[in-house]
């Protein structure tokens, strides 16, 4: 059974609750990671903590366990005219923008109009709920 500090090995699928998958592990290597040391969201690390080699699971992560809500403070509208000319945005797309504390913050471009751009700088997947299909791989006290 799996503990705090034990290095794991995982192969796993996630997924909102609709059944759309956001990422899987299962064609490249496993996800290695330190249970307990915060690598990973809270919900994940609880799911895999107690599991066994080669156990599998699938757990349901409520979004506060995971990427936690979504702050509507987080999203602005910006001027088009604010973002440089070469920078070709669009729905989807992430930008970087360095803030005058030396911080750089991360947006994901929301919604594009004529003259503004919507920029979230809110995880895609804060305010969701998430579901993982968990394959413990290997355990290493």
């Amino acid at each position: 059974m799996t503990k705090k500090g034990d290095k794991v090995s995982i192969h796993y699928t996630g997924k909102l609750n609709d059944g759309t998958v956001f990422d899987s592990s299962r064609e490249r290597e496993p996800l290695e990671f330190t249970l307990g040391s915060g690598q990973v969201i809270p919900g994940f690390d609880n799911a895999v903590t107690g599991m066994a080699a080669g156990e599998k699971k699938t757990v349901e992560i409520p979004a506060a366990e995971a990427y936690g809500p979504h702050h509507p403070e987080m999203v602005v509208k910006a001027e088009r005219s604010k973002i440089p000319s070469e920078v070709n945005v669009a729905v989807g797309q992430r930008l970087q923008s360095k803030q005058p504390d030396g911080r750089t913050v991360v947006f994901n471009v929301a919604e594009v109009s004529d003259g503004a751009v919507t920029l979230d700088a809110n995880h895609p997947l804060a305010g969701k709920d998430l579901v993982f299909d968990i394959e413990l791989v290997q355990v290493t006290s």
